[in-house]
């Protein structure tokens, strides 16, 4: 009788480890069917067209590996950008911001063409913004705003950054906005 309460015992106790076990697996494939969509893909839901990249202006690279992390030139919205000038005199904030979300759409597409695809981006960890500010402008964070908001509608919570926002005496070509960046890269 020992015996057959100890094989119950021993079923029951089979059983519920199973029973766990499946409750495990189904909340994993509930947990995976829920995770985000890749980077590419959210360019995709948000009909975000990549620009060309231009090529670097001057004597350097526009991105360095080192490790597992990507290291950004500064760039610019473009020679042909519609916005020049300094934020505050010439420019409102919100073509600052404008500008600042143009710089990112270049930014995506030069660490697309150093990894081959933005699904290969783990995390964006630092951004360094710096605006071509009029003497006595101080709403440089919003301007930059543009470039983060971006980065955090690609890439979601990973999107998240340590971040500057500067302003400038001038900026090469008289342009609004230059941000450099540096991202986790994955595997």
């Amino acid at each position: 009788m020992s015996h057959v309460l100890g094989t119950m015992r021993l079923t029951s106790g089979l059983g519920a480890c199973a029973l766990a076990f499946v409750m495990w697996i189904a909340a994993s494939v509930g947990a995976m069917a829920q995770s985000p969509p890749s980077a590419e893909a959210r360019l995709k839901e948000l009909g975000i067209t990549l620009p060309v990249v231009p090529p670097p202006v001057a004597n350097y690279v526009d991105a360095v590996r080192v490790g597992n992390l990507l290291f950004l030139s500064g760039n610019t919205a473009g020679a042909d950008w519609k916005y020049k000038g300094k934020v505050g005199k010439d420019l409102s904030v919100q073509e600052g911001y404008d500008t600042a979300h143009q710089v990112a759409l270049v930014m995506l597409a030069k660490v697309r063409v150093a990894l081959g695809s933005l699904d290969r981006v783990k995390r964006v960890v630092k951004v360094f913004g710096m605006v071509n500010s009029a003497e006595g402008f101080g709403d440089q964070p919003k301007v930059i705003n543009g470039f983060s908001d971006l980065m955090v509608d690609v890439f979601g919570d990973a999107g998240r950054h340590a971040r500057s926002a500067v302003g400038m005496a001038g900026l090469p070509f008289n342009s609004a906005v230059e941000v450099e960046m540096i991202v986790e890269v994955g595997e």
